[in-house]
C-alpha cells in the first residue's frame, strides 16, 4: 500500500508539472503576442493561430464585442493575447486588433471580428466548426480579408462537420 501511495504522489506531481509546463508555454506565447497567419484548408485560405488551428468568427458578436463566454468559450476558446498580436504568413497587420473581454483578458480581433478556435479542431487544417449553429448563432472560418468563409461543401473539408450556409456573405455584421 505504501508503494501505491508513492506512485500516486509521483503521478500527481508529473501531471501537475505537465499542466504547469503547458500553462507557462501558453503564457509565454501570449506575452509575445498571439500569431495570426493564413493557411490552406478544404475551405480555401483561412486565418489560423500560431499552432495552425482554424480561426472562426461568431455571427452573434457585435462590432468588436464578444457574445461568447462561459460554456460557449469552453467550446469556442477565444484567441487571447497579453501582447500586441502579430500578423504572419499572409495575414494583414492593419486588420488585427484586440478587445477587452468581460473576464479582463485581451481577445484578438481581425477586421473587428473577435477570433476563436474550436475545441474539436485537433490538427492543422481542420475546419470542424465551419457553419455550425451553436450558442445562438453561426460560426464561420475567417478569410484573409476578414470576411466569413462560407462553403456549400464544409462537411467534406478536412474532417469538417456541420452544415454550412450556401449564402456567400460580404463578411461581417452587415455593414
Amino acid at each position: 500500500m505504501k508503494h501505491l501511495r508513492i506512485y500516486i504522489v509521483a503521478f500527481a506531481a508529473i501531471g501537475s508539472l505537465a499542466v504547469a509546463s503547458s500553462v507557462l508555454a501558453a503564457t509565454a506565447s501570449a506575452a509575445a503576442g498571439a500569431k495570426v497567419a493564413v493557411a490552406r484548408t478544404g475551405l480555401g485560405s483561412v486565418l489560423v493561430d500560431g499552432r495552425g488551428r482554424t480561426l472562426y468568427l461568431f455571427k452573434k458578436d457585435t462590432r468588436s464585442k464578444s457574445a461568447c463566454a462561459g460554456q460557449c468559450a469552453a467550446y469556442w476558446p477565444p484567441l487571447v493575447t497579453s501582447g500586441k498580436p502579430l500578423a504572419v504568413t499572409g495575414a494583414k497587420a492593419s486588420l488585427l486588433g484586440t478587445i477587452r473581454r468581460a473576464d479582463g483578458r485581451l481577445q484578438v480581433t481581425y477586421n473587428h471580428h473577435p477570433l476563436y478556435t474550436f475545441f474539436a479542431d485537433h490538427k492543422k487544417g481542420q475546419t470542424n466548426g465551419e457553419g455550425l449553429d451553436d450558442f445562438g448563432a453561426e460560426w464561420y472560418a475567417v478569410s484573409p480579408a476578414g470576411a466569413t468563409v462560407e462553403n456549400d461543401n464544409a462537411s467534406n473539408a478536412q474532417g469538417g462537420s456541420g452544415s454550412a450556409s450556401s449564402n456567400a456573405s460580404a463578411g461581417g455584421y452587415g455593414y
